[in-house]
C-alpha cells in the first residue's frame, strides 16, 4: 500500500472509532443545523479534527479542504475530507454513512479511502493500482441491460433548484431498471458502484468532499464517470453520472433530453 494511502486509512479508522463510539449514545449528541436539512453534529467536528491531525502529522506541508473547517494551506498536495458523509442517517441510527478522504496532486486524485465504520468496510484506491474492499480487488459490474440494473441516486435535499430536472430524469429511468436506491451517503454509494453492488449512479449538487475518493475508486475499478453530459467537470459542478462502461453510455443517453431543464451552475460570485 502506498505510504500516503496508509496514512489516509489510519486517519479514516481513527474517525471511524469516534463515530462508532458516538453511535452508542446518539441521544447525548449536540446537533446543530447548518441550513435547511443540513445537520452537523459534534461528531462531524471531532472526526474531522482527528483526520486532519493524522494527515498533517505525517505531511505537515500538505493543504486541506474539509467539509466542516474549509480550506487551509497551499500545496500541490491537497487532502479532501468528509468526516461523516450521511450525518442525517447517523443521527437516526440508520447504519449507512461513511468517512471519505482523498488526496489530490495538482488537481488529480491519487489516493482515496471510503470507510463504512458500522460495517467495517474499507474501500481504498491508489491511482494506477486498482481499487480494493479490505483486501479484495474491486471491479465494476458487467451487466449490460438496463432492465437488470440497480441504480443508485441521491434526492435533492438542500438545493432544490435541481428538483424538476432531477424528477424528470428519475421518472424516465425508474421503469427501465431493476431498481433505484437512495441510501443517503454519496461517498458510500460510489464505493458500492466500484464494488459492483450498483451498476450506475447519478446525483446533482454534490460537493468535492462527497465524491473525490469515490470517483477514484470507480475509475480504478474500471468504471466511467463525468458530469451529466459526460464531461469531466463533475468536481466543479457537483453533477455526477457514473457506471460500468455500458450502463454509463445508456444513462447518458436517457439524461440528455432533460439537460435543458437544469439550472445553470452557480458561479462563486452568486455565493
Amino acid at each position: 500500500m502506498h505510504p500516503m494511502l496508509t496514512t489516509a486509512v489510519k486517519a479514516a479508522r481513527r474517525a471511524g472509532s469516534i463515530i462508532n463510539r458516538a453511535a452508542q449514545n446518539l441521544d447525548l449528541l449536540q446537533v446543530s443545523r447548518k441550513a435547511h436539512n443540513d445537520f452537523v453534529s459534534e461528531v462531524d467536528g471531532a472526526a474531522e479534527e482527528a483526520i486532519i491531525k493524522v494527515l498533517l502529522g505525517a505531511y505537515p506541508d500538505h493543504s486541506i479542504l474539509a467539509e466542516e473547517s474549509g480550506a487551509r494551506g497551499t500545496s500541490e498536495y491537497q487532502w479532501i475530507i468528509d468526516p461523516l458523509d450521511g450525518t442525517t442517517n447517523f443521527l437516526h441510527g440508520f447504519p449507512h454513512y461513511s468517512v471519505s478522504i482523498a488526496l489530490m496532486h495538482r488537481g488529480v486524485p491519487t489516493q482515496g479511502v471510503v470507510y463504512n465504520p458500522s460495517a467495517n468496510e474499507l474501500f481504498t484506491a491508489s491511482r494506477g493500482q486498482g481499487a480494493y474492499l479490505n483486501d479484495r480487488r474491486l471491479r465494476v459490474s458487467k451487466r449490460a441491460q438496463l432492465g437488470d440494473c440497480l441504480i443508485g441516486t441521491g434526492f435533492p435535499f438542500r438545493e432544490f433548484s435541481h428538483a424538476p430536472a432531477y424528477l424528470a430524469i428519475f421518472q424516465d429511468i425508474m421503469p427501465k431498471v431493476a431498481g433505484i436506491r437512495r441510501p443517503g451517503s454519496a461517498a458510500l454509494d460510489l464505493a458500492y458502484l466500484a464494488a459492483g453492488r450498483y451498476d450506475g449512479f447519478w446525483e446533482m449538487g454534490l460537493s468535492p468532499w462527497d465524491i473525490a475518493a469515490g470517483c477514484l475508486l470507480i475509475t480504478e475499478a474500471g468504471g466511467l464517470l463525468g458530469d451529466l453530459e459526460g464531461n469531466a467537470t463533475h468536481m466543479q459542478t457537483g453533477n455526477l453520472l457514473a457506471g460500468n462502461p455500458r450502463i454509463f453510455a445508456q444513462l447518458l443517453q436517457m439524461i440528455a433530453p432533460h439537460l435543458e431543464k437544469m439550472p445553470a451552475p452557480r458561479r462563486p460570485a452568486d455565493g
